[in-house]
């Protein structure tokens, strides 16, 4: 018995050693953190956070990659709950919702091909190619419907999903588990910040429309007589529907597919039907905004740019100001225009409708006269979008003859070759470094007139290679002996500066992209516009002693991100770039979108840049050359003012009427790129490829 005892005895000793060893060589941290978080997570373990249960979710909040709301079988008290344990604030987001992006199903397709043996849409697509021709539609089988945890999705009658927005919480999974990317999840801001891929299955006329709108949708609801739909469908990517329903150069309508069967379709006519039937009702018809953040954003210039960037911000949720030279807001648009193609009171509307969004205005306030960048940095802004147009805006304006510097230390070449010598601000402070960014040959004398003025160092920036510059040899060797540097194939990225001085600029080499930093308190810009560039705090000022008057403001700028026709462009007055005013309205729409993508990117922390799978005119796209079974139906022509009181008619194009615009309407072929579909006499409608 004695021996039992003392075998079981050190046994038990033994097992208990081993097990102190392994803890000792296998012990795993636990955060208690992580404990708190997964402790106050409901544990439902559903996965619609994205996360395989709600431990891995708590790793994932304290890690900073998801944040403490992602939950979304919790409420919002447990997001709070979750934040306080993390020591940070929650602020109000705006809801996702999933949204297919497919158009036509398989369910009443003249032609069908089953995929036997196989009811997963996943396995279709890797196994089968998906569709018979469209490698973008959706197969069709449900497999994001048997996923989604909350029974949000249904296939629908054209054996599409159908959302149930009341269900649908955003969690993602559809997107996640849809091997044809079809669906995705929707909001104000992801709208407003998403360029299209080739993933998505856009129209032509879409991908024409600089704006990006969404023409096949406004018109079909026209078609359908809901027209205040139309509107809210058009100001998602428009402000101004009727200023552009008049003026519009209608890139959209060359690349309308209704072409190949009689003639394109009257897009921009139906647009102004629909916004004119906004201004008939008297009812504003807003789309939707993101909740407010809180942010501050100034907006310089109150053109078609400034004012499109204050509404894409206002919608995205911060509180913009447009601060405008003149007394009226509308830059060439209020100036350049005949009025009898667009009336003041069109303009006035449109513009309306964007204060209406929360956009606040100052005018006859001039940057670098009646305030500064440092002065709005000063003032809370958290950031300075600049849209001030070119030389015709100034024109326009009656400041043609003055010398302007809205920036600090920046000229346009034009001004400092023309204003007579000893009559500029230019010579103070003596002894600067001196950038010239571009220019020709007329960057060498303005180098000359810059040494006059006292210029220390001057370095001439092309970004041009050698061989293609605009320099000879005989040039360069000129510019080496009076002390001038020349660097070829180089961009400016970025200003510096603190307070109301100039102090340096970014400069990246085109080749290596190898970036350095050159001092200047004077920058030559060959141009006929200040570039479009943010300006944000940079930090990088001392403090001030005690007692004394507050440090100058740094400050840094920030391009926002290219249009996508040119994504591989870096620097300002790139390839793409606006040199002057935009020669369309319609362009300076989208790149007031962009500019306001790009603040709302760079406010939060993320450097602006586009996809690497958005469209360009590079892309390979599915297209056809062809339309079959669809018979001619003649385009529905615009009534113009005519007659003896021809002088009193005010506009000459009177606008559609509802009749006339639901006639043409009904000519668009609501089209994608190749889908599965019938037309309304039963008869299959072919698409046939380019050899």
């Amino acid at each position: 018995m004695t021996e039992a005892l003392i075998v079981m005895g050190g046994l038990g000793l033994s097992i208990g050693l081993v097990l102190a060893v392994a803890a000792k060589l296998f012990y795993v941290y636990i955060d208690p953190k992580i404990e708190e978080v997964t402790a106050a997570l409901p544990g439902a373990n559903c996965g619609g956070c994205g996360q395989p249960g709600c431990s891995a979710n708590a790793e994932a909040i304290v890690a900073g990659k998801a944040s403490p709301g992602s939950c979304v079988a919790a409420g919002p008290e447990v997001g709070e709950a979750i934040a306080a344990l993390l020591g940070i604030s929650v602020e109000a987001v705006e809801p996702n919702i999933a949204r297919p992006g497919c158009y036509f199903g398989v369910e009443k397709a003249d032609t069908k091909f089953l995929y036997h043996g196989l009811d997963d849409c996943r396995a279709a697509a890797m196994l089968s190619g998906g569709m018979k021709v469209c490698t973008i539609g959706c197969l069709g089988l449900g497999t994001c419907v048997r996923a989604c945890p909350f029974d949000a999705l249904e296939m629908g009658p054209e054996g599409l999903p159908v959302v149930n927005e009341k269900r649908c919480t955003g969690c993602g999974t559809c997107e996640r588990i849809c091997p044809k990317h079809i669906i995705h999840l929707s909001s104000v801001t992801r709208r407003i910040l998403r360029e299209y891929t080739t993933q998505e299955c856009t129209t032509p006329c879409q991908r024409a429309c600089p704006a990006g709108i969404d023409i096949r949708e406004y018109i079909r609801q026209i078609t359908l007589g809901d027209y205040h739909r139309a509107v809210q469908v058009i100001k998602e990517r428009n402000p101004f529907p009727s200023v552009i329903g008049r003026i519009c150069p209608r890139p959209c309508e060359t690349e309308c597919r209704r072409q190949l069967v009689d003639e394109p379709v009257a897009i921009n006519y139906l647009k102004r039907f629909a916004a004119d039937f906004e201004k008939q009702s008297g009812q504003r018809i807003l789309p939707y905004a993101a909740p407010a953040t809180g942010r501050k954003i100034a907006v310089v210039g109150g053109g078609v740019e400034g004012l499109s960037t204050a509404f894409f911000a206002a919608r995205l949720g911060h509180s913009p100001t447009v601060f405008e030279a003149t007394s009226r807001l509308g830059g060439i648009l209020r100036s350049a225009i005949a009025r009898e193609r667009l009336p003041e009171d069109i303009l006035d509307w449109d513009i309306q409708g964007i204060l209406d969004m929360g956009v606040r205005v100052e005018t006859e306030k001039a940057l670098g006269k009646d305030f500064t960048l440092d002065s709005l940095l000063r003032d809370g802004y958290q950031a300075v979008f600049m849209a001030t147009g070119g030389w015709d805006s100034r024109l326009a304006r009656g400041g043609g003859a003055a010398l302007e510097s809205p920036l600090p230390g920046t000229f346009l070449l034009v001004d400092l070759l023309r204003v007579e010598a000893g009559r500029t601000s230019f010579a103070t402070p003596t002894e600067t470094d001196v950038v010239i960014y571009g220019g020709g040959k007329l960057a060498l004398d303005a180098a000359r007139r810059c040494r006059d003025y006292g210029a220390r160092n001057i370095t001439i920036l092309f970004r041009e290679t050698s061989d293609k510059s605009p320099l000879n040899e005989a040039d360069v060797a000129a510019c080496g002996r009076e002390g001038f540097v020349i660097r070829f194939a180089a961009a400016i990225q970025k200003l510096f500066g603190e307070g109301g001085v100039l102090t340096g600029v970014e400069v990246q080499e085109l080749v290596s992209g190898q970036t350095d930093r050159l001092a200047a308190q004077r920058l030559i810009l060959p141009a006929g516009r200040f570039p479009e560039m943010i300006f944000v705090p940079s930090g990088e000022a001392g403090a001030a002693e005690a007692g004394a008057s507050p440090a100058p403001s740094a400050w840094e700028s920030i391009l926002p991100y290219k249009q996508p026709w040119y994504r591989d462009q870096t620097g300002i007055y790139a390839e793409g770039d606006a040199l002057t005013d935009y020669s369309a309205a319609i362009k300076a729409i989208a790149a007031g979108r962009r500019a306001a993508a790009s603040l709302h990117l760079v406010m939060n922390g993320v450097s602006p840049q586009l996809d690497e799978e958005v469209i360009g005119p590079q892309s390979y796209v599915q297209n056809i050359s062809c339309v079959e079974s669809i018979k001619p139906f003649p385009r529905q022509i615009m009534p113009i003012c005519g007659g003896p009181d021809k002088k009193r008619c005010g506009e000459i194009e009177l606008g559609f009427a509802e009749d006339t615009a639901r006639k043409e309407a009904g000519r668009c072929l609501q089209c994608g790129l190749i889908c599965y579909r019938t037309v309304a006499s039963k008869k299959p409608a072919h698409a046939s490829l380019p050899a």
